[in-house]
């Protein structure tokens, strides 16, 4: 009689898989893998712990305690010295025009002899300013100016102006106000110094813009400029509204 033969089982893809796994080649670089994953560990602490006095992070001149990330600057010493921060820190002088000093006593609204009215426009708002312009000398005995198409005298942009009485000061700048359409108007007085006049006694409807006139030489103390008169050329022909 004969042995039973020996009865052969297909272990499958899954005992394959486990053969390979424990073969002497796979086990070889299981183990240097485990090698090289401990040494990551071991430089990760070693990183990790304190840094002597020689290392540490300082922005001390010529010993930095870290990596430049751009390259340091070129070597060289400042055009204004080495010792600005000590330098001292004086109240400047006065800037009030014509003057040193602040004033012993205020100004005499007397020293005002006459307006001016500058109306400012551009090419999307001149048709506002033409408007106004009609309305003002149809209403006001005013020295009407010429429609200026480019900049004028310290005026940067386009712009007409009238001259105006001080008996008028009262109705003319509320008029201004109410029917200014939006335009920016600057309002000056007239008292022999131009540039303040310009820039310091002004009064603006709307917005303001600039005025070039910080290149306008001021009067010495105790003078003054030829004073600008206003002599109006209009005649109003219609009433005004109440």
């Amino acid at each position: 009689m004969h042995p039973d033969p020996l009865t052969l089982i297909d272990a499958g893809d899954e005992d394959a898989h486990w053969a390979d796994l424990l073969s002497p080649a796979r086990r070889r670089l299981i183990a240097s893998a485990g090698l090289a994953a401990g040494g990551l560990a071991s430089a990760s602490t070693a990183a990790a712990a304190p840094r002597g006095e020689s290392t540490v992070n300082t922005t001390e001149p010529g010993r930095p305690g870290f990596r430049a990330i751009v390259p340091p600057p070129v070597k060289g010493s400042s055009p204004w010295g080495q010792v600005t921060a000590s330098e001292p820190t004086p109240r400047p002088a006065s800037v009030r025009p014509g003057e040193a000093t602040l004033p012993a006593t205020p100004r005499a609204y007397t020293d005002i002899k006459s307006y001016h009215a500058h109306i400012y426009f551009d090419e999307d708002s001149f048709e506002k300013a033409a408007l106004l312009r009609r309305w003002a000398a149809e209403r006001f005995p005013v020295e009407l100016g010429n429609w200026n198409l480019e900049p004028r005298g310290p005026h940067v942009t386009p712009s007409f102006y009238f001259g105006f009485t001080n008996d008028l000061l009262p109705v003319l700048v509320p008029w201004l106000q109410l029917n200014s359409l939006g335009l920016t108007i600057l309002i000056h007085p007239n008292t022999g110094d131009g540039r303040a006049d310009h820039l310091y006694y002004a009064l603006w409807v709307n917005r303001a813009q600039p005025v070039n006139a910080y290149n306008w030489p001021a009067p010495k103390p105790g003078e003054r400029e030829p004073l600008e008169e206003v002599f109006p050329n209009v005649v109003p022909r219609v009433p005004l509204e109440t």
